[in-house]
């Protein structure tokens, strides 16, 4: 309950920001440089209705501290860094009983162990909010798998994944063991050349393609695209054609004994999934 109310307070923050941004004059690029989002997903918020909260006294704070965010950025400029958030967290219950939990957090930089280990619990995390309901229908064949790395990475050493594949057993996602470095070669591979075209794409998970009769439906692939502002790329066998600029998604349309894919990709673990459901829903209503 708490982690469902949580983040649709974050989300309609996010999104009345990057109103409340644009509205004062900010470009898409500055608000998602800001934010830490991407352009498509700040076009995205802007035009989307606001997210309800099923509360109007809710609404109004959170609405307030959009406004208040917008307007001091805006004095700070497009350009300014913040280099410490505090975080301030508490849940008061019945019989005077208070949980308060009220941290600094510096943005500094973790030693590379420290590092590894942030970056395979965020995969967990991305992993644990994959809503079931929305994959059954474009569960590979083969299992799907969600892989992610640091940005310097170059070597698929140095991609975290899950080991083996994940499959649905019993309207359960079920994952062998614990994400875990170099466990996926051939997602790690289209990751590394995604990431040499695109170096904002880190994460990148694997669905089964739109079918219509029995081929790829590259009408549906085309409208999704077009739809949420995704651009297209294309791969054979897993080998990524020619491509320039910004990707989001690879399409490989198979061959014999080879399955087809619909290749993912996201600057991290959690918008990644939020983007594999956005792709899931407007297949869906095509």
């Amino acid at each position: 309950m708490l982690g469902h109310i949580g983040s649709k307070w974050l989300d309609r923050l996010h999104q009345q920001l990057a109103k409340e941004l644009r509205t004062i004059g900010w470009t898409q690029m500055q608000i998602a440089k800001a934010t830490g989002s991407t352009q498509s997903t700040v076009s995205r918020l802007i035009t989307k209705s606001v997210i309800p909260l099923g509360a109007t006294a809710d609404e109004t704070t959170v609405d307030g501290w959009a406004r208040e965010l917008a307007h001091s950025l805006a004095q700070f400029g497009s350009d300014a860094s913040v280099v410490r958030q505090r975080l301030v967290f508490e849940l008061q219950f019945g019989g005077s009983q208070t949980l308060r939990y009220d941290k600094t957090l510096t943005g500094m930089d973790l030693d590379e162990d420290q590092s590894s280990k942030a970056l395979l619990r965020r995969l967990e995390w991305a992993t644990g909010r994959l809503d079931l309901r929305r994959l059954k229908t474009y569960m590979p064949a083969v299992g799907m798998n969600i892989a992610t790395c640091m940005p310097d990475a170059s070597s698929t050493e140095e991609v975290a994944a899950y080991p083996g594949r994940m499959t649905l057993v019993d309207h359960v996602l079920r994952r062998h063991e614990t994400p875990e470095f170099g466990a996926s070669n051939h997602l790690a591979k289209i990751l590394l050349q995604a990431k040499s075209i695109d170096g904002e794409k880190v994460a990148v998970l694997n669905l089964k393609p739109p079918t219509l009769g029995g081929m790829v439906d590259q009408g549906d692939i085309n409208y999704i695209s077009d739809e949420l502002d995704y651009k297209l790329g294309y791969a054979s066998k897993g080998e990524l054609q020619p491509h320039e600029g910004r990707l989001d998604i690879i399409l490989d349309e198979g061959a014999f004994g080879w399955e087809p894919s619909l290749y993912i990709l996201g600057p991290n673990p959690m918008d990644l999934v939020d983007r594999a459901h956005a792709i899931i829903d407007a297949m869906n209503t095509e």
